[in-house]
């Protein structure tokens, strides 16, 4: 039996633009530039895709989960249109002062994602575009992978720099399609070292 192939994404910033307010309806789900492609590419390369994300305006009352759910409906119908899918969503409902074990930077929403699958996170890239996300991975166990959209988008060379460095087993890709590009290439590409510029 083949270990599952794997691919763990955060949500905002990395599938659909960020948003300080919080995705609190459908239609405020836009997809960044390229990114439902990139997860249909994936999948049809046998990669299982899940998103793993801090949706901490449940927590805050500003999002109910009625509302959650008609946002991940509308992003699923998106990405089956493109012949992509999402096999799961999991998500923290915590605001940062409930102190809980699942919301990222820590690696319990990871952790619970391996159970699901019965997956080896060693072998499970986590995708992200927060220092936080990176944290989680490594927390966990994951391959690290920055995006440079979403909240990375605004970084200086320095401050990513220093991002790198608190996790320096992280690949940097300027956004999804990038990272698609590199682990669908991975065997083919030398290794430039942890913390290259992954496209």
């Amino acid at each position: 039996m083949h270990p599952v192939k794997l691919v763990i994404l955060g949500r905002d910033g990395v599938l659909n633009v960020y948003r300080e307010d919080h995705v609190k309806a459908p239609e405020e789900w836009i997809p960044v530039h390229g990114a439902l492609e990139a997860v249909a590419r994936l999948n049809h390369a046998g990669w299982h895709t899940v998103v793993a994300t801090n949706q901490a305006g449940i927590g805050r009352g500003m999002i109910d989960m009625a509302s959650v759910n008609a946002v991940h409906a509308h992003m699923n119908r998106q990405l089956m249109a493109l012949g992509g899918r999402i096999d799961a969503v999991f998500f923290c409902p915590h605001t940062p002062e409930e102190g809980c074990d699942c919301r990222k930077p820590l690696p319990g929403m990871l952790q619970d994602i391996a159970l699901r699958y019965g997956a080896d996170l060693s072998a499970v890239p986590m995708v992200g575009d927060t220092l936080r996300d990176l944290q989680a991975a490594a927390a966990a166990g994951c391959p690290p992978h920055l995006v440079l959209t979403g909240r990375a988008a605004a970084l200086d060379e320095a401050t990513l720099a220093q991002h790198v460095a608190q996790v320096p087993a992280a690949r940097v890709h300027r956004d999804l399609p990038a990272f698609a590009d590199w682990l669908l290439n991975k065997d083919h590409i030398a290794d430039s070292g942890a913390g290259a510029l992954g496209a």
